[in-house]
């Protein structure tokens, strides 16, 4: 194994896993072998309210049919509030995040638009906190570019000041926000290359910049196409459309293999272990990358 690889796929348990999940999940598997690395599995279940009952279970049930073969024990974010709470502790003491009051409909109310919803003006940055409001946590921002090299999309350039705000890092629900729960896993997991959907990309910048604050390194990313519904629209495991049979995996493998623009499998592939020695080969990102004059140039399922 080339320890310098570690990659990893990171599903929510909201519902089944479903075709867009199967993309994601093997373009970043097959990557990882491609590059004779290590692959981990992590369910990202730090949102336990969204969280339903038995998706955990199924979704480990349908990568194992399709294949996957996972290093390590399986991550679970439900197991690491202690490392969000040490991490927001270690940002506060630096005075790099401060309390905030505000309620969506305040914010509402005087931010403008951004490039991934309202930017938070900066309300509470000089409230020092006193009260018995709820509070979320804000990550103070700095008016310095952050650019991503995404490995299929090219650069990514974010002023996170004027383009995001100060934005959340935990919740005032008291749940850890996924912008901050997601970098500290990466680092606790040695992460190197996070292989994902496209609709993370413009939250990378964000991911990047916390990792700057907690001095943690950074991984290479790679965001592929979404697979839409036929009105546009991402599917999701939430909305139950587009389920999966483990019943029958190959087709399924083939279906995402064509989608990631991969050359086709040879004859015969008969089962999963075949399709992944042939994948681990023959695997090239950039095809994708090739491809990126329309991206992102997504089918509808």
């Amino acid at each position: 194994m080339n320890s310098r690889y570690v990659g990893r796929f990171a599903p929510s348990p909201t519902g089944e896993l479903h075709f867009g999940s199967l993309v994601a999940a093997v373009a970043s598997y097959a990557d990882a072998k491609h590059h004779n690395g290590a692959w981990l599995l992590r369910i990202d279940d730090v949102d336990q309210p969204r969280s339903i009952d038995g998706s955990s279970e199924s979704i480990v049930t349908a990568l194992e049919a399709f294949g996957f073969h996972w290093d390590g024990p399986i991550r679970r974010q439900s197991e690491r509030q202690h490392h969000y709470q040490d991490a927001i502790a270690d940002l506060r003491n630096r005075s790099l995040a401060y309390p905030c009051r505000c309620s969506r409909r305040q914010i509402g109310k005087t931010a403008r638009q951004g490039v991934e919803g309202l930017v938070y003006p900066g309300t509470c940055r000089n409230w020092q906190g006193t009260g018995d409001e709820q509070t979320s946590i804000r990550l103070l921002t700095s008016d310095t570019e952050v650019t991503v090299i995404d490995r299929i999309a090219g650069d990514i350039t974010q002023n996170l000041e004027t383009d995001i705000g100060d934005f959340v890092i935990f919740r005032a629900d008291g749940i850890a926000a996924y912008q901050l729960a997601v970098v500290v896993d990466d680092f606790l997991d040695n992460v190197t290359h996070v292989v994902r959907g496209a609709d993370l990309v413009l939250s990378t910048p964000r991911q990047m910049y916390l990792q700057s604050r907690l001095h943690y390194p950074t991984p290479q990313y790679a965001h592929v196409p979404l697979v839409r519904d036929r009105d546009g629209g991402k599917i999701s495991k939430s909305d139950g459309a587009h389920p999966l049979d483990p019943a029958q995996p190959l087709s399924a493998l083939k279906a995402a293999w064509q989608f990631l623009r991969q050359i086709p499998m040879p004859e015969p592939v008969q089962d999963p272990e075949l399709f992944w020695s042939h994948a681990a080969k023959t695997w090239c990102i950039d095809l994708l990358r090739d491809a990126h004059s329309a991206y992102p140039d997504e089918r509808t399922a």
